[in-house]
């Protein structure tokens, strides 16, 4: 059986788990990395990611089959020109950003688009950077294919069976396409996320009480404004026409329902809630996404002694592990106040059945 050389430009979070995904479920694959980070490099070296660590761009990529570009987007034009002088004519390069007309538009500036498939793995991490990668972060998530139209067809097909290996969901779409909808669904609710914190914060008191009291429901909803901000100032100058255009129209359907608000229009508001409820229930579960899904569960407890501890031996003992557990202690809408945050789907099914099981009145929060 050949081997099927691929080559990476930056290994952090996303690429390590790129290639952490070849090496586990594609045979005969050879990766060779190149990162500013030394560190990283021998990291992946030392377990056995990395067939070859390069310290430059250099002749070391000039027999890859597959170019992967995973630095920071601001890297790609010198990246582009590094990689043109040293790739193979039949080499596929390709990309991991979350936004696709900058990368698109440099290719076509190198004539290289007969050679380039954009990518977008939807998935993450609250953790960065090489030692944080994992195979698995690949797995049932979305990856988007941008291919241009000068790529030939068996190209994007072996790329996508490739994606596919790798236990991802290869999705093609055109690259503005792909622009549109990632601000919709994840560009826009990060901006929207940080706004509303950022409102709390300046009609908070001096005494913080908004703070102290906000529930679980303003910090589901507002958990991604934790991200990384220069990631998202990126993103948004990266995205900028997208993302003001849909923030136009919600700042429009604001507008309408503050109208309906102000007079106290029944059944308008009613549709409103009816409506996004109906279709938001309509969305399909996934393990991964742009938007990492949390695998919560609220739990009501007893205020004694030993609640808390007896449901944490519970878990342990069925070998379910924790990822984050909290207290709400201002039960406004909410069916408990013992806030569990597990790792993975499967955990939390587990769970919701165990502590049925045991009595407990449960809600698990999606």
């Amino acid at each position: 059986m050949s081997v099927l050389t691929c080559g990476f430009i930056g290994l952090g979070l996303i690429g390590g788990s790129i290639a952490r995904a070849l090496k586990k479920y594609v045979p005969n694959v050879e990766i060779i990395a190149y990162d500013i980070n030394r560190e990283a490099l021998l990291l992946a070296k030392e377990e056995s990611v990395a067939d070859v660590i390069a310290y430059a761009i250099d002749e070391n990529f000039s027999g890859c089959d597959y170019l992967f570009l995973c630095a920071p987007v601001q890297k790609n034009d010198g990246n582009l020109a590094a990689v043109k002088s040293v790739m193979k004519p039949d080499c596929l390069l390709t990309d991991v950003g979350s936004v696709k007309t900058a990368i698109h538009k440099a290719v076509e500036e190198a004539g290289l688009e007969n050679r380039f498939i954009g990518g977008h793995p939807m998935a993450g991490s609250e953790r960065v950077g090489f030692a944080n990668s994992k195979s698995s972060l690949l797995e049932n998530a979305y990856y988007i294919l941008t291919p241009t139209d000068a790529v030939p067809p068996q190209k994007l097909e072996s790329y996508r069976a490739l994606v596919a290996k790798m236990g991802a969901i290869p999705l093609v779409l055109d690259y503005q396409k792909h622009d549109y909808v990632t601000a919709a669904i994840s560009h826009l609710p990060h901006v929207i996320a940080t706004s509303l914190v950022n409102l709390v914060r300046e009609h908070d008191s001096e005494d913080g009480i908004m703070k102290m009291v906000a529930a679980g429901g303003f910090k589901d909803i507002t958990r991604i404004a934790s991200s990384s901000a220069p990631m998202w100032q990126q993103i948004c100058l990266s995205n900028t026409e997208n993302i003001s255009s849909l923030l136009t129209d919600y700042i429009h359907l604001l507008a309408k329902f503050r109208t309906q608000l102000n007079g106290r229009e029944a059944d308008a508001l009613y549709g409103q809630f009816e409506s996004a409820r109906i279709y938001r229930d309509s969305f399909i579960s996934s393990s991964s996404g742009p938007i990492k899904p949390v695998y919560g569960i609220s739990v009501e407890i007893d205020d004694k002694t030993g609640a808390l501890a007896r449901i944490v031996t519970l878990l342990a003992e069925h070998g379910i592990s924790i990822k984050n557990i909290g207290i709400t202690h201002n039960r406004e809408s909410e069916d408990g106040v013992l806030k569990l945050e597990l790792y993975k789907e499967a955990a939390l099914t587990a769970a919701i059945s165990l502590l049925a099981e045991e009595g407990y009145t449960i809600r698990a929060r999606t």
